[in-house]
């Protein structure tokens, strides 16, 4: 075993955690938004919109991450309009385009998760807004959005983690995230097993926490709606 060879390069883990964390928490925070809108035109009653919202997820949904990846940092490239417009300083970066790919795979998963709370509403509730002459705005705001989101935190949470272990996929791309930073060392000091374990005890570790924080976050605004609760 040459656990002194981790011991030297934990620095270089810090790094990539550091990494793993932003491309994560950076597409989930960007996604989030358009997610929540977008889940509101997957049950519009237009059929058009609905239609459109639905080919998208089935599309992100129905294709590997890894090759959406590719697509955009290689296949972008290919194209000399892309190259010299004035886009192309930024889409030829790779924490760029790793981020476009994260945004739009998760937005994709999180509008059916959110969409999917947004039918299991009571009727009552609406009813009860309507019935107050609240707004559509101020019905969405003050009791879709947040039933919605309180209904789709299991699911979400989920969505959350596997998002955090798709960041593996940007060392594809020549990022040095956490697996990045374990095929590096790999690479330079030819062996396998420590980085590797090394790498998952970190995903892991920050598994924990997230699955820790969420499990808070249900019993403190979602409990009401677990059956045990009552």
């Amino acid at each position: 075993m040459n656990w002194g060879i981790i011991g030297e390069n934990l620095p270089l883990y810090a790094e990539g955690a550091k990494l793993t964390l932003f491309l994560a928490f950076g597409a989930l925070l960007i996604s989030f938004p358009l997610a929540v809108s977008l889940a509101f035109v997957r049950n519009s009653k237009v059929r058009a919109l609905r239609y459109a919202v639905t080919i998208y997820t089935l599309v992100f949904r129905g294709t590997p991450l890894l090759v959406q990846l590719f697509l955009i940092y290689f296949g972008l490239a290919q194209f000399g309009l892309i190259r010299t417009s004035i886009l192309w300083p930024w889409l030829s970066s790779p924490i760029v385009c790793v981020l476009i790919a994260y945004v739009l795979n998760t937005t994709a998963y999180s509008t059916e998760i959110f969409a999917g709370g947004l039918r299991h509403i009571p009727v009552g509730e609406i009813e009860a807004a309507r019935a107050y002459g609240l707004s559509h705005w101020a019905q969405a705001r003050r009791i879709l959005i947040p039933a919605m989101l309180t209904r789709s935190l299991p699911l979400y949470g989920n969505e959350m983690i596997m998002v955090l272990q798709a960041t593996s996929l940007a060392s594809t791309v020549t990022l040095l995230e956490i697996t990045g930073v374990a095929r590096r060392i790999t690479l330079d000091y030819y062996i396998q097993f420590e980085p590797y374990v090394t790498a998952a005890a970190i995903y892991l570790t920050i598994t924990l926490v997230l699955v820790t924080i969420f499990h808070f976050v249900q019993r403190r605004w979602a409990g009401y709606l677990d059956p045990r609760s009552s």
